[in-house]
């Protein structure tokens, strides 16, 4: 089994040196536990895809926040709205992929789905990683998503490096994920967001700011 750490800082600190070093490593988040490396790294990305057994299906990223999230995708008015009121927060919004993101993170689509995590341990683990983060669910590809450490470590916990604790996620579910098509949003996976939610914030003409 993984190695099981605790999630205060200093093995934050640790667990983002793996990361930067190619490694793979399991972490809290405001939905369920992630399996997260180096976006930019793509031995680490072929590991990552291998471990989880996943098909030829896109790796959403999570950001520390949304400055880093530009780095990597361009924002459409709308998709910005849903940004600024939503993150961080558990709404996956599938966005333009920028030309330096490889692309094996898309398997060579022009979209990626980005998020910034309301966990804390996540935003800092994505901020000491540079800014970005793998953040596809800690488990293997068709089984159920990880909502514990104990849970993550017996699906993955031989094959990744080590397993941030921060006992049970708050959510236990998979954040939303959404995509605009021309005007209108599409949830590709339904999650604790509601589509009456977004479509609120998208016709409302507030900005919050929250990120």
């Amino acid at each position: 089994m993984a190695n099981v750490k605790k999630s205060m800082n200093a093995n934050i600190i640790f667990a983002a040196d793996i990361v930067r070093n190619g490694g793979l490593i399991v972490y809290p988040t405001d939905t369920v536990y992630g399996i997260g490396c180096d976006p930019f790294n793509e031995g680490a990305l072929r590991r990552l895809i291998r471990v989880k057994g996943r098909e030829e299906k896109p790796l959403p990223i999570m950001a520390s926040n949304l400055r880093n999230a530009r780095r990597v995708a361009s924002f459409t008015s709308a998709e910005l709205k849903l940004a600024k009121h939503f993150w961080p927060g558990a709404l996956t919004i599938v966005l333009k992929k920028k030309e330096n993101l490889p692309s094996l993170v898309t398997f060579g689509r022009d979209k990626v789905g980005v998020r910034v995590p309301a966990h804390p341990v996540a935003r800092s683990l994505a901020k000491l990683c540079g800014g970005l983060l793998i953040g596809t669910s800690a488990n293997l590809s068709g089984m159920t998503p990880s909502k514990t450490a104990a849970e993550a470590n017996q699906q993955l916990g031989k094959e990744v490096d080590v397993i941030l604790d921060a006992c049970s996620t708050a959510g236990g579910v998979s954040s939303t994920v959404v995509e605009m098509v021309g005007s209108k949003p599409k949830i590709l996976r339904r999650g604790p967001i509601s589509m009456a939610e977004i479509r609120g914030v998208l016709d409302s003409g507030e900005d919050h700011g929250r990120v």
